[in-house]
């Protein structure tokens, strides 16, 4: 890691002993993280440079240096490009949630690997405040009134346009409502559809946690459909009594599976003969690996579908900028909505965003980012092929987490838990299905917000807690690891290959 090369920092009480059989590495290692995890250490504090903290400490610096490596890949700190090391917010985040019992309470994970996070040390920072800047300064007295509830008109011919041309959406501005991220849109197409009428929104199984309830909310009645390796099963659908399906084509949460072409045009095909609304979630639309991101579902069939997406994923989860693309009459109702909501999202958020799309860092940001996570996921399959991990990873290379099967006699929720005892932060499948019925031997497993140094801890930690773990039925798989150690010869599998199918894994 760069040192600042400044001095600047809190003064930092930190006791060493110098003692024979006691790692300095390790004391500052867990004097460090004990300072974050109980808030000596403030969320957003600079740390002293290296080189200063090796001084008052009697060390090396290259010991501090990788100290402060290890704890950024833990996620306790975070390095700024030329500016140093700082706590971490995400490290505190997790300590201090509201409502957590702390007798029961886990430690802060040491490898984080849940899905749906994306690299929060990557958000351009400078990009996004230059932008805000230039918004403000920008901006006429006009702007600094009241929101337009459906969006600042800038930012709606932004989103429009880069929509056409990156998704293959048939946006227009009229067409395109501004939302704070797809769970407001979700709720507020959920509110307008019950007040036309509607009982019931079909959902994938299994699908994110949090969308059955805002249906319920709003309420309709969620009802669970299946998905394979081709996505939404379609022949799973009635051919009555269903007013909207919500899915994600571009890349399922959590199968990684891509809606198949057959399936897109049977949808499309069962919408028009049921006479539904088909909810288009883009998620991880921009981040496939392999190939070009399949266009979106909403440019085929524009008065049957409605399209939403967000900056979650692409800038940070906390901006809370999304929109929504669907057909006219609902629009107007939507906006509405929005007015009643919260009147409209905020004016110079907005301009900043248009800003970021209008000058391209936003696609340039876009391209890095897509590299970086490319480069996680593989640093994901080498890992569990280094240290034989008994795990299969499944669905298209795409977006920040994946789907990875257990071998026969592993239990996906028991692992989790032994495996957060451990410091390894990861889900069962099971969390993300609906209906119930037979569970899936599979983790979903998050690469997003972690190096690629914490990848590969992760994976050694998951392969010794895997290996020693009571949740294996039979000693096979264990003797099979253990052979493997000792270099016996056996039949080798294939490589962990990007677009395995998912039969038999959900």
């Amino acid at each position: 890691m760069a040192d600042s090369g400044t001095t600047s920092g809190p003064e930092l009480l930190v006791v060493l002993s110098h003692r024979a059989g006691t790692p300095l590495r390790g004391q500052l290692e867990s004097a460090l993280r004990g300072a974050v995890r109980d808030g000596r250490l403030a969320s957003g504090q600079r740390l002293p440079a290296s080189r200063v903290l090796a001084a008052d400490l009697g060390v090396s610096r290259r010991l501090v240096v990788d100290v402060y490596d290890q704890l950024t890949a833990e996620g306790y700190l975070t390095a700024r490009a030329g500016s140093g090391t700082w706590v971490s917010d995400l490290a505190v985040a997790a300590d201090s949630a509201p409502d957590a019992d702390d007798r029961t309470e886990l430690p802060s994970p040491r490898w984080d690997l849940r899905p749906g996070v994306p690299s929060l040390a990557h958000f351009p920072r400078q990009q996004w405040r230059r932008a805000w800047l230039s918004a403000l300064s920008g901006a006429c007295d006009a702007d600094l009134g009241y929101p337009q509830a459906a969006g600042h008109a800038r930012l709606r011919e932004a989103i429009a346009a880069y929509l056409n041309r990156v998704r293959g959406v048939a946006a227009t501005p009229s067409t395109t409502l501004i939302c704070a991220g797809f769970t407001q849109g979700l709720d507020l197409l959920c509110r307008t559809l019950r007040a036309g009428g509607a009982r019931t929104v079909a959902l994938e199984d299994p699908g994110l946690p949090h969308r059955a309830p805002i249906i319920r909310r709003a309420g309709l009645t969620p009802l669970p459909v299946p998905v394979d390796a081709d996505g939404l099963v379609v022949e799973a659908l009635p051919e009555r009594g269903v007013d909207a399906v919500l899915t994600t084509p571009a890349h399922q949460f959590p199968t990684g599976a891509v809606l198949a072409p057959h399936r897109r045009e049977a949808l499309l095909a069962w919408a028009g003969r049921a006479g539904a609304l088909v909810l288009e979630d883009d998620y991880d639309g921009e981040f496939r690996f392999d190939r070009r991101a399949i266009g979106a579902l909403q440019g085929l069939a524009p008065n049957a579908v409605v399209h939403l997406g967000s900056t979650s994923k692409t800038l940070a989860p906390a901006l809370r900028l999304g929109w929504l693309v669907g057909p006219p009459p609902l629009v107007d109702r939507l906006v509405e909505g929005k007015f009643l909501s919260d009147h409209g999202a905020a004016t110079l958020d907005q301009l900043a965003l248009t800003e970021m799309i209008g000058s391209g860092a936003y696609d340039r940001h876009i391209r890095q980012t897509r590299a970086r996570y490319r480069a996680q996921r593989e640093a994901l399959e080498a890992a569990v092929l280094r240290h034989q991990v008994p795990l299969r990873l499944t669905g298209v290379p795409a977006g920040v987490q994946t789907l990875a099967a257990l071998a026969d006699g592993h239990d996906p929720e028991d692992l989790v838990r032994r495996a957060a005892t451990a410091g390894i932060a990861l889900d069962a499948v099971t969390r993300y299905q609906l209906a119930p019925g037979r569970p899936a031997r599979s983790l979903v497993i998050g690469y997003g917000n972690i190096t690629p140094h914490g990848i590969d801890g992760a994976m050694a930690a998951l392969a010794r807690v895997m290996d020693r773990g009571p949740t294996a039925r039979s000693a096979a798989p264990h003797a099979e690891s253990r052979a493997r150690r000792r270099g016996e010869r056996r039949p080798r599998a294939g490589r962990v290959r990007d677009s395995v199918r998912v039969e038999g894994a959900v």
